[in-house]
């Protein structure tokens, strides 16, 4: 059979390459002080090199810090400082990006972008050559530490991005993780996979390590783009993927004579997350490409802990799906009270198949999100007769405006399909007379930024008015490392223009 490919751009490199440089590596990552228990950092874009680093790592029984090569140099020296990794590797432009925030002393190496047409300009300080550091050592020969994975920044709702830092799983945690992971991403004999989310995230990052170990073929893109995703998955028969909402808009906003210029009928399995879908795009989805979505809700505290698929979807449109086997779901009201079925509150769950976590260097904002064991990230939401949890909002996100709950994903869900609208967000800011009112931020598609009038003129014939946002605004949208929207920066940004109040 032929050995597994990993595949980006013209470069296609080998899984067993891969493992022979991640062993290689180990040896020389040992050799200068990283230890059980450790963090490596790691900045870089999709790469086959991801896949290296975290098998180094695995060896080893050190985390790998993915960065976020997309945020600014302030932000990539707070998690140095605060992760305190033993190792710095990366691409070469982007370290050199971020040198005024690398420590001196922090052992930093460099490569070449696996999918740039030409070598990327070299770190101009003290970085080492990643290549020639690990392929000067001999593969790993000692017995492999007890692997710890990923340890994933989070954005939080206050202050600066916190570490999910896990601890070892045991092996029963290990047998019903790959089982829960199978069930996740429908993992099968002869799959090709395709990872067009960035790998620094948690869920791109869990589906390419899948891939990695079980998938013929693995396919990594650095920025999507809705016609090329296309051109991939035909050119490749892709037959599996991992997705987000925002990436099903854009594919449906393709002309109809794009849509029928590649053969799709590969497709097998695709898993959506990252944020409840719009459930007018989701059923644009399904009629497009058939009964193959499948849908997981999590976080990366929980882990995907609750999914359906396409036909428990149809059969109750809106839900984000039922706990997963092992998972134990409870949602609680304000007092701390649990909820008779139907009634809105704070979800709660626990994973058996995950081993528990700590915010790194934070153990008491972990027990802030603790109750009876079970954790939160913050949503509101319901389950109905059948046990299908339905997700209202972020309790931090939820408006009152003159006494009334709104929950601003429901107006996003509507607002996202108006003609010009790229993405939004909604949020709630002070109003003299109802205590809050709505704004919705809107990213236009390319120049096509419709007017608020129209804007408004198409959510009112589809909600009602007291949901209606009476201001909208349009720019770039912030984002937090996984791609979601960072409303707490929009909020801010607002509070500070000086704008008076509603």
């Amino acid at each position: 059979m032929a050995d597994k490919t990993i595949v980006i751009g013209e470069c296609r490199v080998a899984r067993q390459q891969l493992l022979d440089q991640g062993s290689r590596a180990a040896t020389a990552l040992d050799a200068i002080g990283v230890r059980e228990g450790d963090a490596i950092a790691l900045l870089i874009r999709n790469d086959p090199c991801y896949f290296e680093v975290l098998h180094a790592a695995a060896l080893l029984g050190a985390y790998v810090v993915p960065l976020n090569w997309h945020s600014k140099a302030d932000e990539i020296g707070y998690i140095l400082a605060d992760c305190t990794p033993r190792a710095l590797i990366g691409h070469s432009d982007l370290i050199a990006a971020a040198q005024p925030v690398i420590p001196a002393e922090l052992p930093t190496f460099i490569m070449d972008d696996a999918a740039a047409t030409a070598s990327s300009s070299p770190s101009p300080f003290h970085a080492r050559d990643w290549p020639l550091f690990r392929d000067n050592a001999v593969r790993w020969e000692q017995p492999a530490r007890a692997p710890r994975g990923t340890m994933i920044y989070t954005s939080g709702t206050t202050g600066h991005p916190k570490g999910v830092r896990r601890a070892p799983m045991t092996p029963e945690q290990i047998k019903k993780n790959a089982a829960l992971l199978r069930e996740i991403y429908g993992i099968e004999a002869g799959m090709r996979a395709f990872v067009c989310g960035p790998l620094y995230h948690a869920s791109p990052g869990a589906f390419a390590r899948q891939a990695f170990q079980h998938a013929d073929l693995t396919v990594l893109q650095q920025s999507f783009d809705p016609e090329d995703l296309l051109r991939v998955i035909a050119e490749y028969r892709i037959t599996h993927l991992t997705m987000v909402p925002t990436m099903f808009v854009r594919l449906l906003r393709l002309a109809d004579s794009v849509r029928g210029r590649y053969d799709l009928s590969s497709i097998r399995w695709v898993t959506h997350t990252g944020a409840a879908c719009p459930p007018d795009v989701k059923r644009g989805m399904i009629e497009w490409w058939g009964p193959v979505i499948h849908e997981t809700y999590g976080a990366t505290e929980t882990g995907a802990a609750v999914g359906c698929n396409t036909e428990e979807w149809l059969a109750h449109p809106g839900t984000v799906g039922r706990p997963m086997t092992g998972t134990e779901l409870r949602i609680y009201d304000e007092a701390g009270r649990e909820v008779a079925q139907g009634g809105i509150g704070e979800i709660y769950l626990r994973t058996e198949a995950y081993s528990d976590f700590t915010y790194h260097g934070r153990p008491e904002q972990r027990s802030e999100v603790d109750r009876s064991g079970l954790v939160t990230c913050g949503d509101v939401g319901y389950l109905d007769v059948d046990g299908f949890l339905y997700l209202c909002d972020r309790k931090r996100d939820m408006v009152i405006s003159g006494g009334v709950n709104i929950y601003p994903a429901e107006i996003e869900n509507v607002l996202v399909n108006c003609p010009g609208v790229r993405d939004c967000a909604v949020f709630g800011v002070p109003d003299a007379e109802f205590g809050e009112s709505l704004i919705a931020a809107i990213e236009a598609e390319p120049d096509a930024e419709p007017a608020p009038a129209d804007v408004m003129a198409f959510l009112e014939r589809r909600l009602a008015r007291f949901k209606v946002p009476k201001r909208f605004v349009f720019e770039t949208l912030p984002r937090e490392a996984s791609g979601k929207i960072f409303k707490r920066k929009l909020r801010d940004r607002y509070l500070q223009s000086g704008i008076p109040p509603m």
